[in-house]
Order: structure tokens, then sequence, then C-alpha cells
């Protein structure tokens, strides 16, 4: 019999099998992963992830209908939230936080510790 896993294990099994990925709850409810102290994203259950990046980023990422604007943070760019409904979507939500990742090792953490988490 095969397993169906839900989008948030997809997402989950992903994302903490990179190098220094912290998953656990985070302060609202919501279930988070980090790199060091720096989030670089958070989970919704099975329906929304949220995330937060620069602005230049954060707009092409809309102007390419990847991401929307925050629930909380309406009209404001750097927050950002992504449905989730299908296996693309689940996948693109792999691949934002990939990049939210890959921002943070490389600007944040120090060059000795970034060499254990590439």
């Amino acid at each position: 019999m095969t397993e169906t896993r839900t989008a948030s294990r997809q997402i989950t099994d992903e994302v903490t099998a990179w190098p220094g990925v912290e998953p656990g709850p985070g302060r609202r409810g919501e279930f988070a992963f980090t790199v060091g102290h720096k989030e670089i994203g958070h989970l919704h259950g099975d329906h929304a992830a949220h995330f937060f990046f620069p602005k230049p980023i954060w707009g092409e990422l809309f102007e390419q209908g990847r991401i929307a604007h925050h629930p909380v943070f309406p009209g404001k760019q750097g927050p950002a939230a992504r449905r989730i409904e299908d296996d693309d979507d689940v996948r693109d939500v792999i691949r934002l936080l990939r990049l939210n990742y890959d921002r943070v090792v490389d600007r944040y953490l120090p060059p000795a510790q970034a060499g254990s988490v590439s």
C-alpha cells in the first residue's frame, strides 16, 4: 500500500535535509524553518507558506506570480505568502525556501559555519 504524504510533510522532509535547518513551532502557532537564528519561512498546515524577501527579490517573485501579499501585511513588499493547493505549489514552496536558505547561508553565517552548512 502506498502512503500519501501531506504537503507539509513533503516540504518538511525536503527542507530539513538541508544542512543547518531546524524545524519547530514558531511564535504564533506556525511551523517554522530556521538556519541559525534566521527564519527562512514557515508553514500554516498544508495550505499556506509565508516568507520574507528583500524588496527587489520580492518584486521579481510577485511579478512572476509565485508569491502574493502576506495577509497580515497587505500592500507591503517583503512579507510574502504562497497558497499550497497542488504538487506544483509544493515544489515551488520548496524552491522559495531554498532561495531564502541560500541567502541566509551566504549572508549571515560566518565562513567556518557556512562551510559546514553548504
